[in-house]
């Protein structure tokens, strides 16, 4: 099969070639939608280096949208190993095609940073990269376009499964759909779950962009559209990396940080900012729906897993402090603990929580 020749390669060759010494050449849509029909499993490993240099150095430069270029380069990426597209694209490339407005060239760099979920080490590489970890934070919370935030969260989500650190999570065993973890996976070593939670600028880069205080307040905060957005995406993750590794987000590093942001002595971690004070309530309808639906997805996953004494403390202060204050919410767990839909590690953990001292 690698050995039938591919229609237009040449002329695509030829065609790249002009873009880099003339970028204001209109691209031909159509002979780059020719050859990528063409490509298969076994003929794209020999057309890497033949045709992704070039689509880099051009999209470094291009100024029109990147749409055709980057699905080119996305479906040539597939084969490629973490630390082979990094020798392809730079840590400035790939923070420029996190900072673009297109769409497509965020998708393009999520897909090569995405790459380091299939091994720890990969994932150790990147939590040294500050610079991309934080523009791929910014972009995953910040994005207006839905499939870049969903591509977004579903990468972090695995890139910090991989990484997690096994020998502080061995007990854990979540079946939750989409959360099944693999005991024979080997362990992480935690370094990028160190570099969001233990750095400082990206920590607090999180609660800026996620709390309803910073509302438009500073250039590059979020307008109130996009700041709900970027709260459902926080919201969406937290249940999964909480089976991952319920004590990162549940303490702290930086407690000015988070008294900043409405946290108070006692009350520690992303976890409790997120469930207690990130959203408007009254301002924000649609996202005290989601709130709600966020304790239903976090308890499922919490009641999976091995409920140590610290655990159930942190939990039970939690629920107390927002059911007491949200009629509503309490309602919603009520009726979980009566649901015949609910499993009975759920209705369990709920009953303890209930009865908790």
């Amino acid at each position: 099969m690698e050995d039938i020749p591919i229609t237009g390669l040449e002329e695509l060759e030829s065609h790249l070639q002009k873009l880099i010494a003339s970028p204001e050449t209109p691209l031909d849509a159509k002979l780059f939608d020719e050859v990528q029909l063409q490509l298969t499993d076994s003929n794209i490993p020999p057309l890497i280096p033949r045709l992704l240099p070039a689509l880099t150095q051009i999209l470094l430069t291009y100024e029109k949208d990147p749409t055709i270029l980057a699905s080119l380069s996305i479906k040539l990426l597939q084969p490629i190993q973490f630390t082979q597209a990094l020798t392809l694209a730079s840590e400035d490339a790939l923070i420029q095609a996190l900072r673009s407005p297109a769409p497509s060239a965020n998708i393009l760099a999520i897909s090569v940073l995405e790459k380091a979920a299939r091994s720890p080490s990969d994932t150790a590489i990147l939590s040294i990269m500050k610079g991309v970890v934080e523009n791929f934070l910014r972009v995953w919370l910040s994005t207006p376009h839905v499939e870049v935030g969903e591509k977004a969260t579903q990468a972090l989500g695995n890139m910090l499964e991989v990484d997690c650190d096994w020998r502080s999570s061995a007990a854990i065993d979540t079946k939750m759909s989409g959360m099944q973890l693999a005991s024979r996976t080997p362990p992480g070593q935690g370094l990028l779950w160190r570099r969001i939670f233990q750095d400082r600028d990206i920590y607090q880069l999180v609660f800026s962009l996620c709390s309803f205080q910073t509302v438009g307040v500073n250039e590059g905060q979020l307008d109130e559209r996009q700041k709900s957005l970027a709260q459902a995406r926080l919201l969406r993750i937290l249940p999964r990396l909480s089976a991952l590794d319920f004590h990162a987000i549940t303490q702290t590093h930086f407690p000015d940080v988070e008294i900043t942001y409405g946290l108070q002595e006692g009350q520690y971690g992303l976890l409790y900012f997120a469930a207690v004070d990130m959203v408007d309530k009254e301002g924000d309808m649609l996202m005290h729906i989601t709130l709600i639906d966020f304790f239903a997805d976090l308890l499922n996953v919490i009641s999976t897993t091995e409920l140590t004494r610290p655990t159930m403390d942190y939990l039970a202060s939690l629920i107390k402090k927002v059911a007491t204050s949200d009629t509503t919410l309490y309602k919603s767990l009520e009726s979980m603990a009566l649901s015949p839909e609910s499993s009975p590690e759920l209705v369990d953990l709920l009953v303890k929580l209930n009865q908790y001292p």
